[in-house]
């Protein structure tokens, strides 16, 4: 597994990271066997970033990870948390210094950490960026040795413009795939200023894995049926806010270039390290076999400029009408 320097630290992190929001909830029901045996599985091959949330599975994923990790010997990985969307309702006067230590303490105890590497603000309220109070309260926690650094997790390219403004913050995460290319720049902007970048849903909630069909059905619990229109959270979490059809269609043109020895998720996640301002990238997964699968992505050659122009023309011209100026 390859590495990258996360932002300014010294440390490095796997490029490929592990998404643990699959494992607590929101995409169908996942045993709890089958969770840790992922988390396992990314860590046997050389996975040593692992984003989770308080929200995902109310804590759900946090727990695992804390039983994973006590299961484990070793180095532990870099765990990142985010805070925030605990709030009901979700509003930008809500993310005041009581409220995020409170979610953070919580955090603390899931995970079962006396310090947290990382807290994300959870794609909070575009108004949120504009309140340096809150910063101000992610900047004590820190000077209280409460967590170790805090970064942004963002909807939009102007978001997290914004966010990078404020000294403290060290990373954003932010979605970017061949279905959502525009954050390519912010990206780039991000890397000079010694920012980390994690990148989330780099395989449009499964659209770029190639596995799916107009057939294909979703369980009631899982968000690319009950969020394709934004009805429970923002709707560029859910296939990345390409229409479904849409999506299925340049799917069918991409599989012509992915080569024979890897998987179009492997080839759809070579794609996003080939933007050397990447940090590490979080697919999800609910079994040890996808996770096995998502790390060996990281041995992949570049690849070439003739694919590159390809998926940057079929983007141009089939997906960025429907999503490039929203986000």
């Amino acid at each position: 597994m390859k590495q990258r320097k996360f932002g300014h630290a010294e440390s490095s992190v796997s490029e490929i990271g592990f998404g643990a929001w699959a494992i607590g909830g929101s995409w169908g029901d996942v045993a709890e066997s089958d969770a840790k045996a992922a988390l396992h599985a990314a860590l046997d091959n050389g996975t040593t970033f692992i984003d989770t949330a308080d929200v995902y599975g109310d804590g759900r994923s946090e727990r695992i990870i804390a039983d994973v990790l006590k299961e484990r010997s070793g180095p532990r990985p870099f765990v990142a948390t985010k805070a925030g969307r605990r709030l009901d309702p979700h509003v930008a006067h809500g993310y005041t210094a009581a409220n995020l230590n409170a979610f953070v303490d919580r955090s603390l105890k899931n995970l079962d950490m006396e310090r947290l590497d990382l807290v994300q603000l959870h794609c909070p309220p575009t108004e949120v960026y504009y309140r340096p109070e809150v910063f101000d309260a992610m900047d004590r926690m820190v000077a209280s040795g409460k967590i170790s650094s805090y970064g942004v997790s963002v909807e939009k390219v102007e978001e997290g413009l914004k966010a990078i403004e404020y000294p403290g913050v060290k990373s954003v995460q932010i979605i970017y795939n061949i279905f959502r290319q525009r954050p390519a720049r912010f990206i780039q902007e991000a890397r000079d200023r010694g920012i980390a970048v994690i990148v989330r849903v780099p395989l449009a909630s499964g659209l770029l894995t190639g596995k799916m069909t107009r057939e294909t059905t979703f369980a009631a619990n899982d968000h690319r049926l009950f969020n394709r229109n934004g009805e429970a959270f923002d709707k560029g979490e859910t296939f990345a806010g390409v229409p479904y059809d849409v999506a299925l269609e340049a799917v069918d043109e991409i599989r012509s270039l992915v080569p024979q020895n890897a998987t179009m998720a492997q080839f759809a996640l070579r794609w996003i390290l080939m933007n050397d301002g990447v940090t590490t990238v979080i697919p999800g997964a609910k079994n040890a076999a996808q996770a096995k699968a998502n790390s060996e992505a990281s041995e992949l050659p570049p690849l070439t400029d003739s694919a590159m122009a390809v998926l940057r023309a079929l983007y141009l011209e089939k997906i960025a009408p429907f999503v490039h100026q929203q986000w």
